[in-house]
């Protein structure tokens, strides 16, 4: 039989009764109805976050530089929010946190902070030149020119001629490496977007801008792009598929760096010193293969790889060669 929901507490099987009385208990005042908490929402990464985040490749960073485009942006942007709620000065210190990643410059990481400010602000180019200097302007100018583009993609749907339109626009290939961080940036943070927005910058995303990145050689950002619109665009698809190859890496978890370990310690004993990194193929990355050549995922044999790299070009066939003297040839399949 069922209990009341406020007797489950477990009881002891063949308890003897209690022998002493027991004292009517105290009246016990109605608790008051805590409501939920809200989810907190992410600290915005302060100045000195930024700065260390630069220090910590580029020593001798202008830190007068990022502090006065920090608090300039911060001020330009004021009460304006996003579709999340959040603070729209989250979006260009994000932006600029995926370029500090990259390794940037000074300038490139200023142009990020300020990059939205003439085209959503009272800010001018004049304004950014004078404060920050032309070559900082140029930087915000030719993002402000590039995201009016966007109104072309979707008239034109013409995304080969685009590509190249963008390339010819940005003389300076830093404008590129921030509109990319940008749009990473917006695809990260989708799911606020009305369900057509979505659809729309996923498939720019996945026609345009992750194309974009392949081609000035930003292959991890354009894998990520790639899947964050897979995701939106082919929901079900990116689930399944996601769950077998998380399945897949935790069948294999140990033999994957076992194989590290092996290979790292065969080049070790010819000599060589070199670093093994294994990876997996993302969702989308899988579901285009079995599109292409029509086959099962039990049919892909490259779903984990691994990358080996050495100090010296003279190294590379040796390593190869290391490598195909431990494990068999696929026959068909070794591509030089």
């Amino acid at each position: 039989m069922a209990r009341a929901q406020t007797d489950n507490l477990p009881r002891p099987q063949n308890q003897r009764p209690s022998q002493r009385v027991v004292e009517p208990a105290p009246p016990i005042a109605p608790a008051e109805i805590e409501e939920p908490k809200k989810a907190r929402r992410p600290q915005m990464m302060r100045q000195y976050d930024l700065i260390d985040r630069v220090k910590a490749y580029n020593p001798n960073t202008n830190e007068d530089l990022l502090n006065r485009a920090y608090v300039y942006a911060m001020m330009a942007h004021g009460t304006q929010t996003r579709a999340s709620g959040d603070p729209y000065f989250s979006h260009p210190l994000e932006v600029a946190a995926i370029l500090t990643d990259l390794k940037l410059d000074d300038a490139t990481i200023v142009a990020a902070l300020l990059h939205d400010t003439i085209e959503d602000t009272a800010a001018t180019r004049a304004e950014i030149d004078e404060k920050f200097g032309p070559e900082i302007g140029a930087l915000v100018d030719g993002l402000t020119k590039l995201k009016k583009l966007d109104l072309v993609t979707r008239e034109a749907k013409q995304a080969e001629n685009l590509r190249k339109l963008l390339l010819a626009i940005a003389a300076d290939v830093r404008v590129l490496l921030i509109k990319l961080a940008d749009r990473l940036h917006n695809m990260r943070t989708l799911d606020f977007m009305p369900p057509e927005a979505r659809r729309r910058t996923a498939e720019e995303t996945i026609d345009i801008y992750a194309p974009l990145a392949a081609r000035i050689g930003m292959y991890e950002m354009r894998e990520e792009l790639e899947n964050l619109a897979f995701r939106e665009l082919h929901p079900e698809a990116y689930r399944v598929l996601t769950g077998r190859l998380d399945a897949l890496a935790a069948r294999n978890h140990g033999l994957i760096g076992e194989i590290e370990v092996q290979l790292t310690g065969k080049l070790a004993d010819s000599g060589i010193t070199a670093t093994v990194l294994h990876r997996r193929k993302r969702a989308y990355s899988v579901w285009r293969k079995m599109e292409r050549k029509a086959v099962g995922f039990e049919q892909l044999s490259d779903i984990f790889g691994f990358r080996v790299v050495v100090q010296k070009l003279s190294e590379c066939y040796q390593a190869l060669g290391i490598v195909h003297t431990t494990w068999p040839v696929v026959p068909g399949r070794f591509k030089d």
